[in-house]
């Protein structure tokens, strides 16, 4: 009876611990970001790492948006998140919808997007983005397009766009 009652609260301790870690190092800053910024309201989303356990590898999850918010509300969170946790390093990071993985960025890149924030022009940033996207299976998500200007920005756009439908759009319908 006495290793049944110490198995359990290992059990519970150690699920403790970890839901404490993912909570203090990832939901506790994710939730700052969607407090301090009023454009966020109606925004769902949490982090945590993969798996619970793995730090190397953060999931961006989207849970629900309301119908008022446009991509470029939920691509400011994920900056602003970003900018929060630049001190953090990944190896990549998930973009998740209703728990089902969509698309991948490499960890550096997210960083940069921390690190830019502050600076950086978000135009270029939100027709830039799509190009540093993955597939699940490891695969490019976007192409990286050249030629002139108001062609190759009138195909980012799209690219932008086209990431949203897939990464949380559809599964709102």
């Amino acid at each position: 009876m006495k290793k049944i009652i110490y198995m359990l609260f290992l059990v519970i301790a150690v699920s403790g611990s970890v839901y404490a870690t993912n909570n203090y190092m990832l939901s506790k800053p994710l939730n700052a970001v969607l407090e301090s910024d009023a454009r966020n309201i109606g925004i769902e989303i949490d982090s945590r790492y993969e798996k619970y356990v793995i730090p190397s590898v953060l999931v961006i999850n989207i849970k629900s948006i309301d119908d008022d918010k446009s991509p470029a509300d939920v691509f400011r969170v994920l900056l602003q998140y970003s900018n929060r946790i630049q001190e953090m390093d990944f190896d990549h990071v998930w973009l998740s919808s209703n728990g089902v993985k969509k698309f991948m960025l490499k960890g550096d890149y997210f960083k940069k997007l921390g690190v830019e924030y502050e600076y950086q022009n978000p135009v270029y940033t939100m027709r830039t983005f799509p190009e540093n996207l993955y597939l699940p299976n490891g695969n490019r998500a976007f192409s990286s397009w050249s030629g002139g200007l108001l062609g190759v920005t009138k195909k980012q756009m799209e690219d932008f766009t086209e990431f949203h439908k897939r990464w949380y759009i559809e599964d709102m319908l």
